[in-house]
């Protein structure tokens, strides 16, 4: 590979950093060097080529001084930038709005990450889909009926739903790792509403746990809510099975 000729402005600014700076830099170019294979979905109306380019150049840069994954903040301003660097409009939420995470050409995107150690190819898990602070809620099951209707009100908020999910390995001493981006449809979630709802009363936790379990016409689960009545009160996805979801992109690289 021939190297492209660094341009006089960018050696000038380099010039004035500092050496704690300069070392910096030089991690984010090292990540950059690393070797890296992208796929795109060619239906995506997400992800095109110049996004698929710039985002896994951010994913380089991001590995070249973190051995962590992307959280759900870095996600958001990758989502952001990345979209302007592809032409389009794209502007993040206020911290702390209960909705959507980003607006794209004018449609809500809530975003996801799953980065767990236990993470499956084939199923997805969101640990925190919503908070369940308010309502009745203690060990009568007629109650889950009114945490699935916060869940329902709560996707009015939003249009779509993305989840990053991050997956590592390592090999002869290196760590792989593979990015997916995956979308959720809106409708999947939304069966909920015919879902059959069932309170864990054997639970020590107060309030009792409970499930929104979701399957199709042969009985097989497509994915189930859980409803955690741990301190934090909130709500889980388990078992949504990737089958029934659209992956827009992936990308795989080991850091340099």
């Amino acid at each position: 590979m021939v190297a492209n000729p660094v341009p006089p402005e960018l050696i000038e600014l380099l010039g004035k950093l500092s050496i704690t700076k300069l070392a910096y830099v030089s991690s984010v170019v090292t990540g950059l060097l690393g070797d890296m294979t992208e796929n795109r979905n060619p239906d995506s109306d997400v992800v095109s080529d110049v996004f698929l380019e710039e985002f896994g150049v951010h994913l380089l840069a991001h590995h070249g001084t973190s051995t962590r994954p992307l959280t759900k903040e870095q996600f958001e301003r990758a989502m952001e930038r990345v979209m302007k660097l592809a032409g389009r409009k794209a502007e993040r939420s206020p911290i702390g709005n209960p909705g959507h995470d980003v607006t794209i050409d004018g449609v809500k995107f809530s975003l996801k990450t799953q980065a767990d150690s236990h993470i499956k190819a084939d199923s997805l898990w969101i640990s925190k889909f919503m908070e369940l602070g308010k309502g009745e809620w203690s060990d009568q099951p007629e109650q889950l009926k009114g945490l699935l209707e916060q869940f329902l009100h709560h996707m009015k908020n939003y249009e779509r739903i993305l989840s990053l999910r991050a997956m590592s390995h390592v090999k002869g001493g290196k760590t792989y790792w593979h990015y997916e981006l995956v979308e959720i449809p809106k409708a999947l979630l939304e069966e909920a509403a015919k879902g059959r709802l069932e309170m864990r009363l054997d639970s020590r936790q107060n309030p009792k746990p409970g499930y929104c379990i979701v399957t199709n016409d042969l009985g097989a689960v497509k994915f189930a809510l859980y409803f955690d009545g741990g301190t934090e009160r909130k709500l889980q996805i388990k078992d949504l099975k990737k089958d029934l979801c659209i992956v827009h992109a992936e990308w795989e690289f080991s850091p340099a």
